[in-house]
């Protein structure tokens, strides 16, 4: 016969309050099953697994939840079974128990594989905080969304309380410890805020805080203890006083203290830089009347019995907050002169305060209203009215379980069903609309990852790209790479047949293929414009002129015009004849306007290349290639065998060593007047972060700055672009010009000439 302990008898007793008989069988059926699969086992933190479910399950039992509840919080620690023995567990529990714990491991998981990661560092910038800020913000959405069951949620809160105890009483103070009490009231705090369930919300916030800065818990908490008894003294002294007077003048009202959690008292303390003698509220009650008119009349009481202090009056009911908040706050000072904060709301008002749309997570938190989150709002509302609930259920048997079988079908059912959120092999998470698949994951992370998108594994498995995805799955997508990235793109599929439930991302789909339409077009009207300049005899005719003067304002204009047939090609060949029969030969052949060159005229002849040799006029002359120099560069001149005078800027490489095996042949040179459209080829080099778009960029500041683009080469290794320009200038001066503004490009982190 076994033995039962006085402590088990305790234990069995807190688990099964207020349950009927068939109830508190069954929880305490789970009681006798987890006991020999706990024994000699430890949870993750240390703690013996059979103690730490007994108190996660004693802190649900407290909130009174149902008995299916409790069950979970005692099994969810237990080790995976086999399916044979999962099925049995669901058997001898009920397959509601079973659900419940497995939504209860996935939360458990949820925060191994997320928070950490994500968890804002000091010293990081404002931006990487708020940054930080909205990824916590996607967190609590996902604890609540994760939970098909919303009780599991309130399970999760019992076990981090439970955890935070269990370092408490064997006073631990270290780096985990440090972490678990950031990671509590970064995220559980202020679920169980959200939530309503304030038993939870006040002990998180204060563990936490004990962990975090124990010099100051410990400090406040000696200076509570050292006034405790007298505090609470006076405040019933306070109370008993108004309720004498309210009596005697006819009105009937709830009046109860407002204890101060320590957490509390500090960050008062911190928010408002004062010391803790400087608290007004340490000492506080709250008075709830049926009725505005009664507000005032108690008001007046209050002002009546002690002295009001002028600057701590609030009355948010002439004008309430901006969320909506309503409530008269005074601080009066008593007789002995401590200092007495009383808040006097209706029933009404403080029904809304407590689950309403402005409700005390609201303007504790954030100080405001935020629209956009309204819906999400509105429903974290209606989650927190069904936790209330429960204790408005009756004490009568019947009555008590037909009202919690409702409670508990309204709480399973109240999830946050219109969002997803999904979680990166890096642990980011990321939150799509209801339906989302492979491809809106792909596009919400970036553009050029969905275009490159070629598969998908979820949670390690391939699966096909228009799988639609739930809630908490990890997703990681498959690009293509290498030599078939040239070629990626979006399918045109991927406009129908489920590919795409985000309309964000058919539009980014979209988007390419109208780019690619353009692309294929600018290219049809430039290879017609190109043709009819050769027909015609005029290859060296300047393109932006000539797009100017047909009403372009640039040259791809004109091309997309014509490639899309809504320009003839003859009005181009009649703009390009006009005045030739009023040109006439100019008398000095040497004073000729030097037409611009392609990229096939690299000889040219003394003064008509823009160079001069020193004494020795009309001599052949060619620009170097290494080089290529541009006025005002100073430059050279190298006597090649065959070809004339090599014109090269003064530091080349190649110069200088051409100089020290024949230095004979080296010839002073100069640059003579150029013509208005006499250009120069030259090399421009860019290094920058390669994103969509930088191409168009850099292209239309060298359009802006008139420099024409014969030749581009583009690279990118590991996320950086290289590009090289082949250019036509017609002075250094105007190409510093044009880097200068290249360089404040977003992404560029170098340009220069080659």
């Amino acid at each position: 016969m076994v033995s039962v302990t006085a402590a088990e008898h305790s234990s069995h007793d807190l688990l099964v309050a207020g349950l009927n008989a068939a109830d508190a069988a069954r929880v305490g059926a789970a009681l006798d099953f987890i006991q020999p699969l706990y024994a000699g086992k430890n949870v993750i933190k240390g703690q013996d697994a059979y103690a730490y479910a007994v108190t996660v399950a004693s802190i649900v039992a407290h909130l009174e939840t149902d008995a299916d509840t409790r069950m979970a919080a005692l099994l969810f620690e237990v080790p995976m079974l086999a399916p044979a023995q999962e099925a049995m567990l669901e058997e001898r529990f009920g397959k509601e128990v079973v659900d419940l714990v497995a939504g209860i491991r996935q939360l458990m998981r949820l925060h191994e594989t997320t928070f950490d990661q994500h968890e804002p560092e000091q010293g990081k910038n404002k931006s990487a905080q708020q940054r930080a800020a909205l990824q916590l913000e996607t967190l609590r959405k996902m604890l609540l969304a994760m939970a098909t069951d919303m009780r599991a949620v309130l399970v999760r809160l019992a076990s981090r309380v439970a955890t935070l105890r269990y370092f408490a009483d064997l006073k631990l103070d270290n780096d985990r410890t440090r972490d678990y009490g950031r990671t509590t009231l970064d995220l559980y705090a202020p679920l169980a805020n959200r939530l309503g369930v304030w038993q939870l919300k006040w002990e998180l916030e204060d563990l936490s805080f004990r962990f975090i800065e124990p010099e100051t818990y410990k400090r406040i908490a000696r200076m509570l203890e050292e006034k405790r008894l007298g505090r609470e003294a006076f405040v019933a002294d306070a109370i008993a006083r108004l309720q004498s007077e309210m009596a005697a003048a006819g009105i009937s009202a709830e009046v109860s203290g407002r204890p101060k959690h320590i957490f509390s008292i500090w960050n008062k303390m911190k928010g408002k830089s004062i010391d803790f003698s400087e608290l007004y509220d340490v000492r506080a009650f709250r008075v709830i009347v049926d009725d505005i008119k009664t507000c005032y009349t108690v008001l007046g009481i209050v002002h009546h019995i002690w002295t009001p202090i002028p600057h701590e009056f609030d009355d948010y009911i002439a004008r309430p907050k901006g969320n909506g908040y309503q409530s008269l706050h005074t601080v009066v000072t008593a007789d002995d002169g401590r200092a007495l904060e009383v808040q006097i709301r209706t029933r009404e008002m403080h029904h809304f305060a407590e689950y309403g749309v402005a409700a005390h997570w609201r303007y504790k938190e954030s100080g405001g209203s935020n629209f956009a989150a309204k819906k999400y709002d509105e429903k974290i509302a209606w989650l927190r009215q069904l936790l209330a609930w429960k204790s408005e259920i009756t004490d009568a048997v019947v009555g008590q379980e037909e009202g919690r079988r409702e409670w508990v079908e309204k709480l399973k059912s109240a999830t946050l069903d219109d969002r997803i959120y999904l979680m990166t092999p890096q642990a980011r998470v990321i939150e799509l609309p209801a339906g989302g698949t492979p491809i809106d994951f792909a596009y919400h992370l970036h553009s050029d990852i969905g275009h490159r998108c070629r598969g998908a594994r979820v949670d390690g498995a391939m699966v096909p790209l228009n799988t639609p995805l739930k809630n908490g799955q990890t997703v990681e997508i498959i690009t293509a790479k290498g030599s078939s990235a040239a070629s990626a793109g979006p399918s045109r599929d991927w406009l129908s047949a489920g590919y795409a439930a985000s309309p964000r991302t058919r539009a980014k789909v979209r988007a390419w293929f109208n780019a690619l339409d353009q692309q294929a077009t600018l290219a049809t009207g430039r290879g017609l414009i190109e043709k009819t300049l050769q027909r015609e005899g005029k290859t060296a005719v300047n393109l932006e002129e000539l797009a100017h003067k047909l009403g372009f304002p640039r040259p791809d204009d004109l091309f997309l015009s014509v490639g899309k047939d809504e320009f003839s090609l003859r009005t181009v060949e009649n703009a390009l004849h006009e005045g030739d029969a009023a040109k006439q030969p100019p008398a000095n052949p040497d004073a000729a306007v030097v037409p611009r060159k392609s990229r096939a005229s690299s000889v040219t002849q003394g003064a008509k290349s823009g160079v001069l040799v020193v004494g020795t006029e009309g001599l052949m002359t060619q620009l170097a290639k290494c080089c290529k120099p541009a006025p005002p560069d100073e430059i050279v001149g190298f006597i090649t065998r065959g070809k004339g005078v090599s014109i090269h800027r003064t530091n080349c490489k190649n110069f200088a060593e051409m100089w020290v095996h024949a230095p004979e042949r080296v010839i002073q040179t100069t640059w003579g007047t150029a013509g208005k459209e006499t250009v120069y080829p030259i090399d421009i080099f860019i290094i920058a972060q390669d994103r969509q778009g930088l191409l168009r960029d850099i292209s239309e500041i060298l359009m802006r700055e008139k420099i024409n683009v014969i030749g581009v080469s583009t690279q990118s290794v590991k996320g950086q672009a290289r590009m090289a320009f082949t250019a036509e200038i017609g002075s250094t001066e105007q190409l510093a010009k044009a880097l200068a503004i290249i360089r404040e490009v977003r992404g560029v982190i170098d340009a220069r000439r080659k």
